[in-house]
Formats: structure tokens, sequence, C-alpha cells
């Protein structure tokens, strides 16, 4: 693991809500950015944060979400998401996050990655598919 991964890094990112981050069923006027959409999101934040911070190689995976959607966000508005590293034990990292969009909170939470290494990772999912396919 590098030095620089520590906790109080942080990233910020601006996306536009598009057609494909929303939800449909309230009809064309009312589409929203949808809570898969917006966790989808958050995750890619984290992930780049850590992609910067940990050797060739290595990648890491999601396994835990706390997610409070507390805001809509409407078709053609813009969300700002940041997240934060609160916590490192070794492999092991804990953010911190927040989204707005520009007249109010949207989320918070908390979100749990584990670095891993990418070949490794890789031979085990192989594994686990070949014990499927003879199932």
């Amino acid at each position: 693991m590098s030095e620089t991964l520590q906790a109080g890094l942080s990233l910020t990112r601006k996306y536009d809500i598009d057609a494909a981050r929303t939800i449909a069923f309230m009809g064309d006027e009312c589409r929203v950015y949808s809570t898969p959409a917006l966790l989808y999101d958050i995750e890619v934040c984290c992930r780049d944060l850590l992609l910067e911070h940990i050797g060739e190689g290595k990648d890491s995976v999601g396994t835990r979400v706390e997610l409070d959607h507390v805001g809509a966000t409407l078709l053609g508005m813009w969300i700002e998401i940041t997240v934060k590293l609160v916590e490192v034990n070794g492999p092991a990292v804990v953010f911190e996050f927040s989204a707005r969009d520009a007249l109010e909170e949207v989320a918070r939470g908390r979100h749990n990655r584990f670095v891993v290494g990418v070949d490794k990772t890789r031979q085990r999912l192989l594994g686990k598919l070949a014990k499927a396919q003879a199932a």
C-alpha cells in the first residue's frame, strides 16, 4: 500500500444528470436521479481516489454501503459528490460521502472498499466460474 493512502484524502466530482441516470415512472417532466445511479457514481469517485494512491496491479472492490438518499435531483440538473477517506486499515478502507445539487443536500453516507490484487482476484473469480459451470 502506498504511503500516500491516508485518512483525510478527498475528491469532489460534478455530474450532469442525463436521462440514463434517472427513473422514468413519474413521467418525463419528473425524471429524477435514481438511487442505483447515485450509488454507482459514489463508488466510481471512491475507486478513482484509491487508484491515485495504490500500486500498479491493484484495484478495489466495494464491500458495504450506507446510503441516505434525501433529496431529488431532476433531469438536467447537476450533482456534486464529495468522498472523503476516513479510515485505512491495511487493505480495508472506509469513505464518508455527501452529495448535493444546486438547491439542497441529496445524499450522505459511508462506503467501505477493499484493495485487491487484480491478478489474484481474477484467478479466484475464474476458479469460481469453472466450479459454477461444472455444477
